[in-house]
């Protein structure tokens, strides 16, 4: 991989103190419902995170970061980021994409071991209906801002975050303005930043289908986030997002051993729906931990214009021995 001018490669102990910051934190309050979509006929389920008592409210309104699953996916997906960017004064929503989800995977593909099946349901059309849940996500909270509703009326619904998992990524991307063939990507204004977990770039020209991707992105891989899709996706073609992105206002993380579900923000069964190799296992904790503290201060440096947290993101604590940390 070519190694440009801000590339870092540390050995820093992981008992640093930058991943622990959110360790201790206390789960913040989690709401669940569904967000029903007249104009498409398409119900939601969500999750909501909102940020614990006495984080205070910062000028402007607390800000919000979405969050979309990977394929077959549901609500719970990114609940590791989720508990950390609320514990950290951020209302988080996790977004549901019926179609491309848990219950649609099962419905339709008949599990994951249907890699055909599984194909169908990461379709261009999938992409389209995803696209719009974000949409319609936006204008949900603009509503509810509007209208004063509960804690809503303190929630900034512009300047928002978005991120994502695997097929969560492309989604994540293609509200960033990324063009797929036949689908050019969308620029939504309300969206400020953005963090891709497990990206890969598109077949063809790769740097002017990202060309359009201007705002702060940060790409998080892993050596070992390769292919759960048969699709030929590589650990190379993940780092290929990152190098076809445009430079001054990007970022990358690439953890030394991680896998694909190494970066879906779960714990338990839900990471176990491929096989994975003991290395990656071994080392999730630990990097779960990094993550969590990574796009904390991203969130920070980008939505809340903190300093401290830009300062951090120069030299991120709790780099292993092969971590990439590298910027610009």
């Amino acid at each position: 991989m070519m190694m440009r001018r801000h590339l870092i490669q540390a050995t820093l102990a992981v008992a640093s103190s930058g991943p622990a910051r959110w360790a201790a934190a206390q789960s913040p309050p989690v709401e669940d419902a569904i967000w029903t979509d007249a104009q498409r006929s398409r119900a939601l389920p969500v999750r909501l995170r909102w940020p614990a008592d006495g984080s205070g409210q910062p000028p402007g309104g607390t800000p919000l970061v979405l969050f979309s699953h990977g394929l077959g996916g549901t609500r719970a997906g990114g609940e590791v980021w989720g508990q950390a960017w609320a514990a950290a004064g951020f209302v988080v929503l996790h977004l549901q994409h019926p179609g491309s989800d848990l219950p649609a995977v099962r419905r339709e593909a008949g599990g994951f071991g249907n890699l055909a099946g599984l194909r169908d349901a990461v379709s261009p059309q999938q992409l389209r209906l995803r696209l719009g849940d974000v949409v319609f996500a936006l204008d949900q909270v603009a509503q509810l801002q509007a209208a004063g509703q509960g804690r809503w009326a303190g929630v900034r619904a512009q300047r928002v975050g978005m991120s994502g998992h695997s097929f969560g990524a492309h989604t994540t991307l293609g509200m960033a303005g990324l063009a797929y063939p036949g689908l050019p990507g969308l620029h939504e204004p309300r969206l400020a930043a953005f963090v891709a977990f497990s990206p890969a770039a598109p077949a063809g020209a790769a740097e002017q289908a990202f060309a359009a991707i201007t705002r702060p992105t940060l790409c998080i891989t892993g050596t070992l986030d390769g292919d759960v899709m048969g699709n030929g996706a590589t650990p190379q073609r993940r780092l290929a997002a990152y190098a076809a992105l445009p430079p001054g206002h990007k970022a990358l993380l690439l953890l030394q051993h991680a896998d694909h579900l190494s970066f879906a923000g779960q714990t338990g069964p839900a990471t176990e729906i491929v096989p994975r190799q003991a290395v990656s296992l071994a080392h999730q904790a630990r990097q779960h931990a990094l993550v969590a503290a990574v796009t904390t201060d991203w969130w920070r440096a980008t939505l809340r214009d903190d300093a401290a947290a830009r300062d951090r993101l120069l030299l991120p604590a709790g780099l292993a021995d092969g971590d990439v940390w590298q910027a610009g």
